[in-house]
């Protein structure tokens, strides 16, 4: 559906995007990860045609950004991070505007209002102007606005960003109702919502991609250590750290507390090999009472941190 081959942008002699590659599929939710400055807008302003980059390609099904911008305008809907609202117009009607610039007119103007309406939850605001709206309901406008024209592709830059929980959920619903039918591209630095809506993650740092792939495989393939929490009675610290040190595949043992006769431990792990069976093993030889026991999961917000990290 959309091909990137070592797109690059610089704004004079700072490199903003740093010759990434990537391809977008058909029916994709693709989140596109990164802390601030990372250049995830500048990479979706090119991917838009609304930045010329400085290197590399663009092709958005058969279309290249370079020769066929305005066909490849025609199948995507963008909505930028702030909505470019005209805050004195009533929803309706300024969703009757976008209409008409689309070339949309007669009966199916007002049948493709209602239902943009219905998907994006504007019924009850319809007839209040923009500017009095809470920012989830102008983010909705906007997203109403971006998929007037029945996009194939919809480019969603921070769509969350700014709201409340509630409406960060409600948005949320939006965009996965929408990614049955469409191709989705999100950026954002909030990695609870991309795992909870996008089908694959790319994360970019300083202008470069870092990783891509789906959350879950992201988890199982991260580098680092496995965590197990054990906690014990019955139990002294130095001979546990002693007897599970030992145990092939650990690499440590931190004491957490010691309560009530309750020691709490965390064990490092080589990432590649579940040492639970093997501490089992150990414990069974002991006198100590397992109180609990279990293997941390990997995160996405830890893989985040350590691929996007200073050094």
């Amino acid at each position: 559906m959309i091909h990137v081959e070592n797109l690059t942008k610089y704004y004079n002699t700072l490199c903003a995007v740093d010759q990434i590659n990537f391809d977008i599929h058909k029916g994709e939710i693709l989140g596109l990860l990164g802390p601030n400055g990372a250049g995830k807008t500048t990479t979706l302003r090119m991917l838009t045609g609304f930045l010329k980059p400085t290197t590399g390609s663009v092709r958005v099904k058969n279309f290249s950004i370079d020769q066929n911008a305005l066909e490849i305008k025609k199948i995507l809907g963008y909505l930028p991070e702030s909505a470019p609202l005209y805050h004195d117009m009533l929803a309706f009607d300024y969703l009757n505007y976008i209409a008409s610039i689309r070339g949309i007119d007669g009966s199916k103007k007002l049948e493709r209002i209602r239902e943009l309406s219905d998907i994006c939850g504007l019924s009850s605001i319809m007839h209040q102007p923009i500017g009095e709206l809470s920012k989830g309901y102008k983010q909705r406008v906007g997203l109403a606005h971006a998929m007037m024209n029945d996009p194939e592709i919809l480019v969603l830059d921070e769509p969350t960003s700014g709201l409340d929980p509630n409406q960060i959920v409600e948005i949320r619903e939006i965009i996965r109702k929408i990614g049955k039918e469409k191709t989705v591209i999100l950026s954002t630095h909030i990695l609870s919502e991309a795992e909870a809506t996008c089908d694959r993650v790319v994360i970019i740092n300083k202008g470069k991609i870092v990783a891509d792939d789906s959350t879950e495989t992201l988890k199982q393939s991260a580098g680092g250590q496995a965590v197990v929490n054990l906690s014990l009675e019955n139990a002294g610290y130095d001979i546990v750290e002693k007897e599970i040190t030992d145990v092939e595949g650990v690499t440590g043992v931190t004491k957490i507390d010691e309560t009530n006769g309750i020691l709490k431990v965390k064990i490092f792990c080589k990432n590649d090999n579940d040492c639970r069976g093997k501490i089992y093993n150990r414990i069974k030889r002991t006198d100590w009472v397992i109180m609990e026991f279990y293997q941390e999961a990997q995160s996405l917000e830890n893989i985040f941190r350590e691929l996007t990290k200073e050094n």
